[in-house]
């Protein structure tokens, strides 16, 4: 019997570094929200005690490197599973681009885990796994919008965001997320996010106030690096984005678009510049 499940991206809406751990992870403060630009995870059961990991993708490793299969391998540890498992992942979302890709998949797979050995997990039990295995993960096990803090596993459920349209562009580099962050220097930062004033525009189906507020410090690192985040977030901007912004440690950009015809037209620009571009409409999003 297979088991699929979609595997939703996310975008930062806010990104705030408040500084380093002494686990050696950075403390942050950052409004996620789900995208309907979705992975799709299938699992199936081998009789053997294996665990197989394929992809679609030649960006994405197969072995044990794969944060699927170190998710499956904890399962199985934890819960004495003997039952091997194939899992198939198949790739939309681009690879190394701020969008939480892998840890999207590796939330898909705890639950699509805890179906195929019939585990019945708590959602605490989801979470205590997903913690485990990266920082974006357990956020991604319920998706949404949410304000996220700690190492982002401190979870705040917000209000969703009014509906729109979003842009994705993602260059082609190639972005170390523990290279920008060690590049931050918290105490040089001059403008942090107003985490309040969005969560209230958000509250308020204001997506003007929401787009204005949009604010990720992880810029001034990534976009001195690869100043072409810095023409796209521009490109976009002059297209009709309502506001623009770098996603996570990047590289990708996102604009938010209230008309069809702009992110339409922006969508066409954009597209014959950049290969990796989506158009997406949050009605779309599984709510």
């Amino acid at each position: 019997m297979k088991y699929i499940g979609m595997a939703p991206a996310k975008i930062n809406l806010t990104l705030d570094v408040l500084g380093k751990r002494s686990d050696g992870y950075h403390e942050i403060s950052t409004i996620m929200q789900s995208i309907p630009l979705n992975d799709t995870i299938t699992v199936r059961l081998l009789e053997n005690d294996e665990i197989i990991v394929n992809t679609d993708s030649n960006l994405v490793p197969s072995g044990d490197s794969n944060i699927v299969f170190k998710t499956a391998r904890l399962i199985k540890d934890i819960y004495g599973i003997e039952d091997g498992i194939e899992i198939q992942i198949e790739k939309r979302i681009p690879v190394a681009a701020g969008l939480a890709g892998g840890s999207t998949d590796a939330a898909a797979a705890i639950k699509l885990l805890d179906k195929a050995y019939n585990l019945r997990l708590s959602k605490e039990e989801m979470y205590d796994v997903a913690r485990r295995i990266g920082a974006d993960v357990s956020f991604c096990i319920d998706g949404g919008t949410a304000l996220a803090t700690g190492i982002g596993d401190v979870l705040m459920p917000i209000d969703k965001i009014p509906d729109c349209y979003i842009l994705i562009v993602k260059p082609d580099v190639s972005v170390s997320t523990k290279e920008i962050y060690e590049g931050l220097d918290v105490d040089e930062v001059k403008e942090r996010p107003d985490i309040i004033g969005i969560i209230k525009a958000i509250n308020d189906n204001d997506l003007e106030a929401i787009s204005a507020k949009l604010c990720n410090v992880m810029e001034n690192v990534t976009i001195k690096k690869y100043p072409i985040i810095s023409d796209i977030k521009q490109g976009l901007l002059k297209h009709g984005a309502l506001g623009s912004l770098m996603s996570g440690s990047g590289p990708s950009v996102f604009g938010i678009f209230d008309v069809t015809d702009k992110a339409q037209k922006a969508y066409n620009n954009m597209k014959s510049i950049y290969a990796e571009t989506f158009l997406l409409n949050t009605v779309d999003l599984d709510r």
